[in-house]
């Protein structure tokens, strides 16, 4: 029984982990995409915006640009609903959505994946495994 409620607190403990804060750019109207430095980063609500979002707009005077946090669900609705003005010509808005802290800043070249960059949902899975045969062991 002891296992049991020891093993139960340690998922609870890694559960409590799961609390997700993204860093993204923020900025209003921006032109050549100059908010993509340090003083634009802002931290999005926790476990509310999951997601940074992009708007490029192009106007009569030039590109502008929009980055904010973003809801999942907000975003993709926003995306998918502006795709068809998305041209690239006069009056186009395109958005964009993306999960990885500062996405919506400049592209950059992708760094390849590593071991230390697992989500942390695959770790509590297998602390899991690992310790459900132990809550199975009988008490002596």
């Amino acid at each position: 029984m002891r296992l049991l409620l020891f093993a139960t607190f340690l998922a609870a403990l890694v559960d409590a982990g799961d609390a997700l804060q993204i860093q993204c750019f923020q900025c209003e109207e921006m032109k050549h995409n100059d908010c993509s430095t340090p003083e634009f980063i802002v931290n999005c609500t926790v476990n509310v915006q999951d997601m940074c979002q992009k708007e490029v707009l192009v106007k009569p005077d030039g590109i502008h640009y929009r980055k904010s946090c973003a809801s999942s669900g907000a975003c993709l609705i926003a995306s998918s609903g502006y795709q068809q003005f998305c041209t690239g010509r006069l009056n186009s808005v395109c958005i964009s959505c993306c999960n990885t802290p500062l996405c919506n800043g400049p592209k950059r070249k992708r760094p390849v994946p590593s071991a230390a960059a697992q989500p942390q949902r695959s770790r509590r899975l297998l602390l899991t495994v690992l310790l459900l045969p132990l809550t199975l062991l009988p008490l002596t």
